[in-house]
């Protein structure tokens, strides 16, 4: 663990919804939930007012309709969050160039050495929120931390409007009284088998001996003990230095429902892609991550015939990786996530007679996205609706 917490965590406090409330303020203080408005939708985000009633994200909207029937039900404006998330980007960027973006609402900072600019990192992690608040209207939590996961735990115990700096000398004390929950990949069933052995909190896991946890729960266990004792080596990777680049989310609740999960995919799908054409990134292996509620992973990847960053042919590998590893034993989903590697920014495209034609139409189309959602961030665009219904395919399997 480093000396000194110079790795940030920032977190948009319920996104979508806050930036509904902040464009018309005729909402504010009123339950906003976003997400599909029929038939098959979900809940893409919701108010801190909504989630009184036990709404949140990844629940089914006919869930969310018995639950709130007096919420204010509006549809993804994707173009328009992408925008405001580009606007977040640049102001992180104007402190640290090792920015890594988790989704279009969270990334990890590392301001080690902007010190000397800006100031202490916690100086630094106060400057960025008070700077949404003013130029962009916006409330953001931050963690400010030696690693990763402490950044990401303080900023989601600090929520909302969260401020929270974790020194090494606070750490043990932090993490103390926390359930054993709030360890990354401890989910319901892996909960369950702590409680069996009488282990409630943080610290009483941090305080076990490491080769016991292993006995107990393999690798995993390892895993469990280092959080546990606050330890992540994980570095901020920027995507332009990435071997990698990935998204995932790890749900409010766990998702039995399969069509649900393939929305979600395209979600990500569709964020995945986008990022790699930002970047003048191609990818030649594209990746798809399930993590069951026990905390079952399982990893499928699939090597291309070229490398693309074309959403429709990243999809098509997707979807058919998760409907190979999505078995019904993995049932309820308690992360889904997608991932691409092979990175290239000089592609050779080979393709073969029948497909070279459709890759034009097909980068046209998603250049034309892009373009729209870079310069009229309002407008909401984008493929099946996200998150409204089930994607819909033609017969090649592409995404209409």
């Amino acid at each position: 663990m480093t000396s000194d917490p110079t790795i940030l965590h920032v977190d948009m406090d319920a996104f979508y919804s806050c930036v509904e409330q902040r464009d018309h303020p005729d909402l504010r203080g009123k339950p906003v939930i976003v997400g599909g408005v029929k038939g098959r939708g979900v809940v893409s985000a919701a108010s801190y007012e909504a989630r009184r009633f036990g709404v949140h994200s990844a629940m089914p909207i006919s869930t969310a309709r018995r639950l709130c029937p007096q919420g204010i039900y509006l549809p993804v404006r994707m173009g328009h969050y992408a925008e405001i998330s580009r606007q977040i980007r640049s102001i992180f960027l104007s402190f640290t160039p090792l920015v890594e973006p988790l989704s279009l609402d969270e990334a990890f900072l590392d301001v080690h050495g902007c010190e000397s600019l800006f100031g202490s990192a916690p100086e630094i992690a106060r400057q960025i929120k008070t700077r949404i608040r003013a130029e962009l209207g916006l409330v953001a939590s931050v963690g400010t931390a030696p690693n990763k996961y402490l950044a990401k735990l303080a900023s989601d115990v600090g929520k909302p409007d969260g401020y929270v700096v974790l020194t090494p000398d606070k750490v043990a004390a932090f993490l103390t009284p926390l359930p054993v929950s709030r360890i990354w990949g401890v989910g319901a069933k892996g909960e369950k088998r702590l409680h069996e052995m009488g282990i409630r909190t943080i610290g009483q896991i941090a305080a076990m001996p490491e080769k016991m946890l292993i006995d107990r729960f393999g690798e995993m266990g390892r895993h469990i003990w280092e959080l546990a004792n606050g330890l992540d080596d994980r570095t901020v990777v920027p995507d332009r230095e990435a071997k990698s680049v990935s998204t995932e989310t790890t749900f409010a609740q766990d998702i039995g429902d399969r069509g649900i999960l393939r929305i979600w995919l395209l979600d990500l799908v569709d964020h995945l892609a986008g990022r790699l054409r930002r970047e003048s990134i191609w990818a030649r292996t594209i990746g798809v991550k399930i993590r069951s509620s026990d905390f079952r992973t399982v990893t499928r990847s699939t090597t291309l015939a070229a490398p693309t960053n074309l959403t429709n042919i990243i999809w098509k590998a997707a979807a058919d990786l998760f409907e190979r590893s999505l078995t019904t034993d993995l049932m309820p989903v308690r992360l889904l996530g997608v991932g691409a590697t092979g990175l290239t920014r000089e592609p050779i495209v080979q393709g073969n007679l029948f497909e070279q034609n459709q890759h034009p139409q097909q980068a046209a189309l998603d250049q034309t996205i892009d373009t729209i959602r870079a310069q009229f961030g309002t407008g909401s665009i984008g493929r099946c609706i996200l998150l409204n219904r089930r994607p819909e395919e033609n017969e090649d399997g592409q995404i209409k």
